[in-house]
């Protein structure tokens, strides 16, 4: 796969069992092993459906640059990735993550995020905050049963939302926000919960367990599971 700067878009989109991950700043347990030698790039081809991602992709204003596919070691591998750079409002945080987690996050956030903070907290959104997307490591959070599995985030395929900024300078975070006093900003996150949950095959929130405090967890892997 090519590196390229692309004129792009981002169509909409479409919850796993067990736990999946914290990026967040607290305790948790290191990183998988990646490979000393650093990343080994695949060149197989790519899949139909990750070509059609990319051409789902086109049909909008969104910027982003194509990565190619790498294997790190340690069971995370990474296919058709994408780095989105510009998808109308920015996002901090993001590193690579496939084609169909990008589309799908920037359906949400354009779709359901932005008219969400117009139309119930009265102000436009100005910036979205994440933990971030790639790591190599194993699932975080969930037992026994997701033991030694690797998270979706050593895929590339998930993402965690930590707040949300608005033009008029508030800033509303998950771990503040999900469970606070104010009905606006907990309508606010709960319709974001809801709609991710129409988006994205899982998602996590602070209600699903203690590594969730401060965030949502979205990712397109098994499901759906929506907690």
């Amino acid at each position: 796969m090519r590196f390229a700067l692309f004129l792009v878009p981002l169509f909409l989109a479409g919850c796993m069992f067990g736990g999946d991950d914290d990026d967040a700043p607290r305790p948790r347990p290191g990183p998988i092993r990646e490979r000393a030698s650093g990343p080994i790039t695949l060149n197989g081809p790519t899949p139909r459906a990750t070509q059609q991602c990319f051409t789902d992709l086109a049909r909008e204003d969104v910027r982003y640059s194509g990565l190619p596919d790498r294997d790190f070691g340690g069971g995370c591998v990474v296919t058709g990735a994408v780095q989105l750079l510009d998808i109308g409002v920015p996002v901090t945080g993001l590193k690579s993550m496939r084609c169909e987690l990008a589309r799908s996050f920037a359906a949400w956030v354009r779709f359901a995020v932005a008219p969400a903070a117009k139309q119930i907290l009265g102000s436009e959104l100005a910036r979205v905050e994440t933990f971030g997307t790639y790591a190599c490591r194993g699932i975080i959070g969930g037992g026994a049963a997701t033991a030694g599995r690797i998270s979706e985030h050593g895929l590339g395929n998930a993402v965690d939302v930590s707040g949300f900024v608005l033009r008029d300078g508030r800033r509303i975070t998950i771990e503040k926000g999900w469970r606070s006093d104010n009905p606006e900003i907990n309508e606010f996150l709960r319709t974001l919960h809801q709609s991710a949950c129409r988006r994205f095959r899982t998602v996590l929130s602070p209600d699903y367990n203690a590594a969730h405090y401060n965030h949502l967890h979205l990712d397109m892997g098994r499901g759906p599971f929506c907690a």
